[in-house]
Parts: structure tokens; C-alpha cells; sequence
């Protein structure tokens, strides 16, 4: 089998009160697939099943141990999902209000990169 990628969408996502990092995480998976379709996935690709492509997710946000991965992953609706989290993103400086139960004025900031790939039969043509 060989592995192929059809596409990667970068996205950004803000936790601007709460300091909750899965929260700026998921936004900013959500905002990576917002605004796409596949339909090379069956057209092109061939699949029948949505849930055989794969989907590599990679998010780089402020304190991403304490990030809880399925509550990310939730936010595909299909797919093999895998999550990646690093040490990256943002904590810009904002405005705590004490009725969102702010702890203190940090805002999170994430980035994110989702690949969608597929599994194919290896090409014997060019062996």
C-alpha cells in the first residue's frame, strides 16, 4: 500500500477567554476544514467509504498536554484520525472578565495543518 495526500488545509483557532487550550485546538481544526469539499475522494480517488480516508491533524498551541484529544478529533466528521500536538502557537495578552470566569488575561492562540490522505495499491508499472 502506499499512502498518497490529496490535501492540506492550515487553519487558526482562539480561546480568548477561558484559557483552554482543546478549545483553541479544536477552533482552529474547525477553521481548517470550514471551507472545503472533497470530492475527489470518491471521483477521483474511488472510495466508497468516507471513513477509509485518513486524516493526519497537526496543532501546535500553548501547554498542548493539557489539550484533550478526542474532544479535537470530535470535530472531523470522518476519517482514520490521528493528532499531533507541539509546543507552538500563541498567549497574547488580553482582558479578563470575571463573568466568563476568566483565570487571567491570556488568550491562546493555535494553528493547525490537516492532511487527507489515502491508501492505495502500490504502481507495479514503474517497478
Amino acid at each position: 500500500m502506499t499512502r498518497k495526500r490529496l490535501i492540506i488545509e492550515m487553519g487558526m483557532g482562539v480561546d480568548q477567554h477561558g484559557q483552554d487550550p482543546t478549545v483553541a485546538a479544536a477552533r482552529a481544526v474547525r477553521n481548517a476544514i470550514a471551507h472545503n469539499a472533497l470530492p475527489g475522494i470518491w471521483e477521483v480517488a474511488g472510495l466508497e467509504n468516507p471513513n477509509d480516508m485518513v486524516v493526519d491533524v497537526q496543532v501546535a498551541v500553548p501547554f498542548p498536554e493539557q489539550v484533550r484529544t478526542s474532544e479535537v478529533l470530535a470535530v472531523l466528521p470522518f476519517g482514520q484520525k490521528t493528532l499531533a500536538l507541539t509546543a507552538g502557537g500563541m498567549v497574547v495578552e488580553g482582558r479578563a472578565i470575571a463573568q466568563l470566569n476568566d483565570k487571567n488575561d491570556d488568550m491562546y492562540v493555535a494553528i493547525a495543518a490537516v492532511t487527507v490522505s489515502i491508501d492505495t495499491a502500490e504502481d507495479t508499472a514503474d517497478s
